[in-house]
């Protein structure tokens, strides 16, 4: 596996270290979730199955929407 380095300044670091420390990640393991996150490409593993597909309750139904609002004509003065 390809292995990345960067630089950043002591004040981004520490907050680097408390946000990995804080999902019990270690710094790498964290980083290489955030750049997973921002380049991924296509929609995110199962989403279909969970997000779309993953309603429970009682079918949906749209209610019937009527005739369309009757609205003013636009004017182009030039």
């Amino acid at each position: 596996m390809p292995q990345l380095h960067l630089y950043v300044n002591e004040k981004t670091a520490e907050y680097i270290k408390k946000k990995a420390a804080a999902r019990g990640m270690g710094v790498s393991g964290y980083l290489a979730e955030l750049v997973k996150r921002d380049v991924a490409t296509g929609w995110p593993e199962a989403y279909f199955e969970y997000v779309i597909g993953g309603w429970k309750g009682k079918p949906l139904e749209r209610a019937a929407q009527g005739a369309p609002e009757s609205r003013d004509e636009l004017s182009c003065s030039s």
